[in-house]
């Protein structure tokens, strides 16, 4: 490509903070879009209820760490799948199997995050209350 081609991304050609910056701004408008997504404002509720919970529950940073990090295992898959859900849905309204498995796919990475999430806090609670 020669430097009097356009580009087709503008942020390919940013650099240093200019790129940072621009990269967060892109990033806070997609966590906006998630929010409008009415099982990710229900996922990112309990995780603000259960996250000081982590604090409470855990019994060492490691602990702690694990706790937080599976409720935000669960935040960023269910975006992962909006994304999914956005992109097939760009294609047409039409049903596809192709689209069906894409978005099932995403729906089951959604509940497995959330199965191992309760999993997870399940065993630090049976840990911290009933030993």
């Amino acid at each position: 490509m020669s430097s009097t081609e356009p580009i087709a991304n503008p942020q390919k050609a940013r650099r240093g903070l200019v790129r940072v910056w621009h990269a967060t701004r892109i990033s806070l408008l997609g966590l906006r879009e998630g929010w409008r997504e009415p099982a990710f404002r229900q996922e990112v509720c309990l995780a603000v209820v259960m996250f000081p919970a982590a604090f409470w529950v855990g019994r060492n940073w490691l602990e702690v760490a694990l706790l937080a990090s599976v409720l935000a295992l669960v935040l960023i898959v269910e975006l992962l799948n909006s994304g999914i859900e956005a992109a097939i849905d760009r294609v047409g309204p039409e049903w596809h199997a192709l689209s069906g498995r894409a978005k099932d796919l995403g729906s089951a990475a959604v509940l497995l995050s959330i199965l191992l999430c309760a999993g997870v806090w399940i065993a630090a609670l049976w840990q911290r209350f009933a030993t």
